[in-house]
């Protein structure tokens, strides 16, 4: 009956996934661009509309760290992920179709703060969800699984951007509806019963890496993985413009999703071989170190077609990084008294680059290109690689 359940719950937490990604991939990595480039009324790259978009990444950055910490560890305290993830559900679709009314700077603001809340109300408890049910021998395979959420984000961008297709309000009003439908059936019939065996034959991430340090190593990976991450699913828009103004949102759009939609097998092979041959961090040292590669090839190649290439390497490794770091870290954090509360700082891994790549993209941009800000995010990922060698045993 237990692995009926289980069997049941990872396609159903799979789909809600997808759900929260389909929330806000579409909306920050191309509806949210496009229509500050219409109010700063000026086409392509421009200073104004890099500033808008850093102020407001880093303003949803501090109210999605916020509320991913605060609302994860109230789905400890009340006992009941269910609420939480049903109360976000609602609110941040409805708060999603409100920003085409927005017309102003600090409007946007505000109402940007408020749905990162309601969206991390319905993300930190979804999170601490699938630690409650999920053994540790199928990590992997659940951050293989996690890994269709980006892609179903992005190709949910590609399919409604086409010219003539959709207009702004009809964007949103689509990715909303294709959000609720995704995390509705966890809702109605997923399993909130805990998973009470945590196999102890399970090969644990401290087997791969031994050590108190496990935990804060990890953090600090994903950190420098995201602020890569982070950087591009901002600018990825402006740094194409940049490339050859031809490229519009549909183009980015094709792009970013084709990418996300080829990591998901890559993803999902990757996290079964790390579950049958007990190398959880294995995948994520290698992905790192390949994500720094691509990114050199990127800001060092003159040809826009090798330095699109360079991305589509980028975008497949910090994927499959990311999703298996996702699972992963379910496995070290043990207490299921906490796991809500826990999983919010984990999350800070998140949000926080939100709040420093503002800084690094306004002060590298205007002065280096994105050339310099790639070495520098290069840089970054090969340190998380390191992070994650195993110390050595005496």
């Amino acid at each position: 009956m237990r692995d009926s359940r289980q069997f049941r719950f990872l396609p159903l937490f799979a789909l809600a996934w997808a759900g929260a990604a389909i929330a806000y991939i579409p909306f920050l990595t191309i509806l949210l661009p496009v229509r500050i480039e219409v109010l700063t009324a000026t086409p392509g790259q421009n200073d104004l509309a890099v500033t808008w978009i850093g102020t407001i990444a880093f303003a949803g950055a501090v109210a999605a760290s916020i509320g991913n910490i605060a609302f994860g560890w109230a789905s400890d305290l009340v006992g009941g992920r269910r609420i939480w993830v049903a109360a976000g559900l609602i609110l941040s679709a409805g708060l999603l179709l409100l920003t085409t009314q927005i017309t102003t700077f600090v409007a946007h603001i505000v109402v940007l703060v408020c749905w990162q809340l309601a969206l991390n109300m319905m993300i930190g408890p979804l999170s601490a969800w699938a630690g409650d049910c999920v053994p540790d021998k199928q990590k992997g395979k659940l951050g293989g699984m996690m890994a269709f959420a980006p892609a179903a984000g992005a190709l949910t961008g590609a399919m409604i951007t086409p010219p003539g297709l959709a207009g702004p309000e009809a964007r949103l009003l689509i990715v909303a509806l294709l959000q609720v439908c995704c995390v509705a059936p966890l809702l109605l019939i997923g399993s909130t019963r805990p998973e009470k065996s945590l196999e102890q034959d399970a090969p644990s991430a401290q087997a791969d890496m031994p050590g108190r340090a496990v935990l804060l190593r990890m953090w600090l990976a994903r950190l420098m993985v995201q602020v890569s991450e982070a950087t591009l699913f901002a600018y990825l828009y402006f740094w194409l413009r940049s490339l050859d103004p031809s490229f519009n949102d549909a183009t980015t759009a094709r792009i970013f999703g084709g990418m996300l939609a080829v990591s998901v097998p890559v993803t999902l092979f990757v996290g079964s071989w790390a579950d049958r041959h007990g190398k959880p961090l294995l995948p994520l040292r290698v992905a790192a170190a390949l994500a720094a590669a691509a990114l050199l090839l990127m800001g060092g190649s003159p040809s826009p077609i090798i330095a699109i290439a360079g991305y589509a390497v980028f975008n497949l490794c910090s994927s499959v990084f990311l999703a298996l770091h996702s699972a992963q870290t379910l496995r070290v954090l043990l207490r299921g008294n906490r796991r809500g509360r826990d999983l919010g700082v984990f999350n800070l891994t998140n949000t926080v680059p939100s709040l420093i790549m503002p800084g690094l993209t306004i002060l590298l941009i205007p002065t280096l290109g994105y050339r310099g800000l790639f070495v520098l995010l290069a840089v970054l990922a090969f340190g998380a690689a390191a992070l994650l060698v195993p110390a050595r045993r005496r």
